[in-house]
């Protein structure tokens, strides 16, 4: 495949071009499993690792290759294998908080253009879900777009749209069903040569029988639903590029059982009613909560917003500021390590000369 039609543009020519790569050339993560992963160039697919080098200048998990990510890569023919030396800057990246009790970052995927942010109709509708996605999405450089699946199961999905709209406003909402074949044309704008488009939602909401629709060919596994609740089952375990017909590309996700927001950055945009109302409040630091003179709340007495939105708002904040805490604290603790290994290097090194 030619770069282009992998994604190749200017942005990444420049960064290239920046600096001397010797032999190396560019190539695009397709696929990670474990720290092995699948790259493809103008040379075709083929397995590839990361070099010790690169493992050892990476400050954390963050900096080494991510499903999207485009890498020098230096190719040993016989074998049909790769090296990964370095990692291009990124042009957008979507991170959550890694799952667990532990304050770092993890990175879904980078370098895409649109989010499909999927949930179905038939029992995986949660609007504050939505909100919670949102407030990354915003931050990440990528267009969020939702879709709402399994419309088949779903005889009136006209209340579902009005309710996600309102937790989602401005991000266009499509209705369709991929088993049916019905709506799935509407996605087709997002999907042009050289996009790409990454699934994103909880396990069981179709993705993977989209993607088997837009390829036009079974390449994922798919699994019925679940007897009595019409609920599906996980079926992806590892995130994937595949190229479409149509010439663009689609990056499929496991299913998230949850979603912890990294970034603040993105919050303000997921609520950006609440920002603008804020601007009306009586005093700048309003917390929205029992101030006199408070717009927010005024709106809501109003009726011009729903209290869930303030709360949902309130809590993500909360959220963030407990990570934005442990973050520090985990980042002394890494610099004081840095600093333990640096001195007994240097103690090593003092002992040789003598």
């Amino acid at each position: 495949m030619y770069l282009d039609a992998l994604g190749w543009n200017s942005f990444f020519q420049s960064h290239w071009d920046a600096e001397p790569r010797g032999g190396l050339v560019p190539a695009r993560v397709t696929e990670e499993q474990r720290d092995a992963y699948r790259v493809v160039g103008d040379r075709g697919e083929m397995v590839a690792e990361i070099t010790g080098h690169l493992r050892h200048i990476a400050q954390d998990r963050s900096a080494l290759p991510a499903v999207g990510d485009w890498v020098a890569i230096d190719i040993i023919e016989s074998e049909r294998k790769a090296f990964i030396h370095s990692v291009l800057p990124r042009r957008t990246k979507l991170s959550r908080k890694e799952a667990g009790r532990r304050a770092a970052e993890q990175i879904l995927v980078t370098n895409v253009d649109t989010v499909f942010l999927m949930m179905s109709l038939n029992g995986d509708l949660n609007p504050r879900r939505i909100e919670r996605y949102l407030g990354t999405l915003w931050e990440s450089g990528a267009l969020p777009v939702i879709v709402l699946s399994k419309a088949d199961l779903c005889p009136d999905s006209s209340i579902a749209v009005s309710e996600i709209g309102v937790a989602a406003p401005g991000v266009e909402i499509h209705v369709l069903s991929a088993t049916a074949g019905i709506g799935v044309e509407q996605l087709g704008p997002y999907l042009g040569p050289g996009s790409t488009v990454v699934l994103l939602g909880s396990s069981g909401v179709g993705k993977s029988t989209l993607i088997n629709c837009l390829v036009n060919a079974k390449v994922q596994k798919t699994l019925e639903v679940r007897m009595g609740d019409d609920r599906g089952r996980h079926a992806t375990t590892y995130r994937r590029l595949f190229p479409l017909p149509a010439g663009g590309l689609l990056i499929d996700t496991p299913g998230m059982r949850e979603f912890q927001l990294w970034d603040a950055a993105g919050l303000e945009g997921a609520f950006d009613e609440i920002g603008l109302l804020a601007e009306s409040c009586r005093f700048r630091d309003c917390t929205h909560q029992s101030e006199p003179g408070c717009a927010v709340k005024r709106a809501i007495a109003d009726g011009v917003m729903e209290p869930e939105r303030l709360s949902s708002f309130q809590k993500l904040k909360r959220e963030l500021e407990y990570h934005d805490r442990r973050k520090d604290v985990a980042a002394q603790s890494e610099l004081k390590k840095r600093w333990k290994r640096i001195h007994k290097a240097i103690r090593r090194d003092s002992r040789e000369k003598l």
